[in-house]
């Protein structure tokens, strides 16, 4: 027993290629309120979404070795992409007896058990779309699904330098929305842990004629019915200290991180590559 609570006392981990990632450590924060979490985003090589795919699985393979160096019990994959290219290499690479968490597998299910959707979107970055992940899981559960999948590679730096819900933003939310790939959906999947943070504007855009589903809550509630399930859950009385690590610091960098996790959030630079 006294081996069982070291092990749920320990942290939480959670990497993206980036900082957007908050937004899912955000989510699993207000779902697990006594949890650590390490999170780890690689700034100096985003974007992932135009990165290749060996070059993905390298650097997600070596920031899943630091977070299990940090004694982390579970590992959070909090990025679309490294989850459509990487999640099979770097659950080799934690191995057995530690659960690797990815965002699309939950919202897949999730999107597959809510009503009978015939024709789905997907949105996400260049990587996320090319490697064709949520249209393959999702006609593997559902063959009478039809998917549209569209790369939008503007969104997610949009999002970083803070141009959302203003006139700009909306007018490239909206020029991709409109494109025929998406016209005649009947639900989309917000397919990069940047886009809850557009979500309001996307919304509007269709005015409720489509469901919505982006991955930061859906993901949490996956989360934590995984570390339930292990019996990893933390159940005392803590004020967990949280740590925030990127492979390169800017002070632009850590002023963005207000705008995915509530809370301040000290950066701390880890260059995993030297």
């Amino acid at each position: 027993m006294p081996k069982a609570i070291s092990v749920r006392s320990r942290p939480l981990g959670i990497f993206d290629s980036g900082i957007g990632g908050l937004t899912v450590a955000d989510a699993i924060r207000e779902r697990m309120p006594g949890e650590q979490l390490v999170y780890f985003g690689d700034t100096a090589h985003l974007p992932y979404g135009d990165k290749s795919e060996e070059s993905i699985k390298k650097w997600s393979v070596c920031i899943a070795d630091f977070l299990l160096a940090q004694g982390c019990k579970a590992i959070v994959i909090a990025c679309n992409s490294i989850s459509a290219v990487a999640y099979s290499a770097v659950k080799k690479r934690v191995g057995p007896g530690i659960p690797v968490i990815n965002v699309i597998d939950p919202v897949v299910g999730h999107v597959c058990s809510e009503k009978n959707f015939k024709h789905v979107g997907v949105i996400g970055t260049k990587a996320t779309i090319r490697a064709n992940v949520y249209a393959a899981k999702l006609n593997r559960k559902r063959p009478d699904m039809t998917v549209s999948s569209l790369a939008t590679p503007l969104l997610a730096p949009m999002i970083e330098e803070g141009f959302f819900n203003n006139s700009i933003s909306r007018t490239i939310i909206n020029d991709y929305l409109s494109r025929t790939k998406l016209k005649k959906i009947d639900s989309l999947i917000l397919g990069c842990t940047h886009y809850p943070l557009i979500r309001p504007e996307i919304d509007a855009f269709y005015k409720g004629r489509i469901e919505v589903f982006d991955a930061a809550g859906i993901v949490a509630d996956a989360v934590k019915a995984v570390l339930d399930s292990e019996n990893l859950s933390y159940s005392g009385k803590r004020k967990p200290q949280h740590h925030f690590y990127v492979s390169e610091y800017t002070t632009a960098f850590e002023k963005s991180t207000r705008i995915f996790f509530k809370g301040k959030v000290r950066l701390q630079q880890k260059n995993l590559w030297r």
